[in-house]
C-alpha cells in the first residue's frame, strides 16, 4: 500500500501492514565515532535483505557545502548522483527472524532546522505504527581496546530499560540529532531506548571489516612496541577492571593521559634538536 508520511518524507509502496514495527536507527557525524553506530544499521540492513521504503527530501536540512553529495563517473560517464539525506528501510520478521518487521534509519545529521526534521521523522513512524524505536550511537570515551566495549543506555521509561543488560546512564551536556530524536519520540509517545558504545579514543579511525581485523592488530602491535602507550592502555584496563578503587576515577584518567601526552611532546622536542 502507499504510505504518505510527511511533507518532506516520501514513502514507496509498502506490501501489507507491518507485523508490529520496530524502528532503528543511526545517524553520520557527531552521534557516530569511528562510524560504528551508521555501520551496525548497514550491517543490518545488509544481513536482513532490506528493501528502501522512503528518504526525506534533504532540500530543508542539509547544506551541501558541508555535506556534499556523492557523484558516480563511470569512464567519463556520470552514472548516479546521491544526495545527503536520511533513508528508511524496511526488514520484514521472515528475513530477521524476529516476531516483528524492523524499519531501519540510516541517516546524516542535519545541518539546520532540526525540529522539523525529527517532525517529519515522527509522522513516518506514526504512519508505519512503530511501535518502539532503538537509537544508537557512538562516543568517543578513555575505555581500552582490549575490553568489552561499554555500552551506555537510556530510555524513555524504566521499564524498557530492565531487558537491556547495560547500566543506566546520567547526562546533563550538548545533544546530537539522536538525543533530540529520543526526546521528541518520547513526547509523542512513542517508547524509545537509546544505546551509546563508547570507542577507545586513541584508535578512533573510521573502520571498514577489513581495517577493523588490521586496526586491532595495529593497535595490539603498537601497545606491546610503544611503552607509553602500553602503560596508558594497562591504567585504562585497571580502571575498568577496579572501578570502586580511587586510583580509577575519571580524573585520575585524565591524568594519566595527560602525563602520556607530556611524555609524547618532550620526545618531540628532543627529535628536533
Amino acid at each position: 500500500m502507499r504510505r504518505s508520511g510527511g511533507e518532506a518524507i516520501k514513502f514507496s509502496d509498502v506490501d501489507g501492514p507491518l507485523a508490529h514495527p520496530v524502528a532503528i536507527a543511526a545517524f553520520e557525524g557527531w552521534n557516530d565515532a569511528a562510524e560504528a553506530a551508521s555501520g551496525l544499521v548497514n550491517h543490518l540492513g545488509i544481513a536482513w535483505a532490506s528493501t528502501p521504503i522512503a528518504a526525506i527530501d534533504p532540500d530543508d536540512f542539509y547544506d551541501f557545502q558541508v555535506n556534499r553529495p556523492v557523484i558516480d563517473v563511470v569512464a567519463g560517464k556520470t552514472e548516479r548522483l546521491v544526495w545527503p539525506t536520511t533513508r528508511l528501510s524496511l526488514a520484514r520478521a521472515a528475513a530477521t527472524g524476529l516476531s516483528r518487521d524492523v524499519v531501519l534509519v540510516h541517516g546524516v545529521e542535519p545541518n539546520m532546522r532540526w525540529r522539523g526534521f525529527t517532525d517529519e521523522l515522527i509522522a513516518g513512524f506514526t504512519e508505519l505504527g512503530v511501535e518502539m524505536v532503538i537509537l544508537i550511537g557512538a562516543l568517543l570515551a578513555d575505555s581500552p581496546h582490549t575490553r568489552p566495549v561499554p555500552v551506555q543506555v537510556s530510555g524513555s521509561n524504566q521499564q524498557l530499560l530492565r531487558g537491556v543488560g547495560s547500566e543506566p546512564v546520567d547526562y546533563k551536556g550538548s545533544s546530537g540529532i539522536v538525543g533530540v530524536l529520543q526526546y521528541t519520540c518520547a513526547a509523542a509517545d512513542i517508547p524509545t531506548v537509546s544505546l551509546w558504545a563508547s570507542v577507545p579514543h586513541y584508535v578512533a579511525q573510521s573502520p571498514s571489516p577489513k581495517v577493523t581485523l588490521a586496526l586491532l592488530r595495529g593497535v595490539d602491535e603498537l601497545a606491546q612496541q610503544d611503552s607509553d602507550v602500553a602503560e596508558y592502555v594497562r591504567t585504562l584496563e585497571e580502571a575498568k577492571d577496579a572501578t570502586d578503587l580511587p586510583e580509577a576515577s575519571g580524573d585520575a584518567i585524565a591524568r594519566e593521559f595527560e602525563r602520556y601526552l607530556r611524555r609524547r611532546g618532550d620526545r618531540g622536542e628532543a627529535g628536533e634538536l
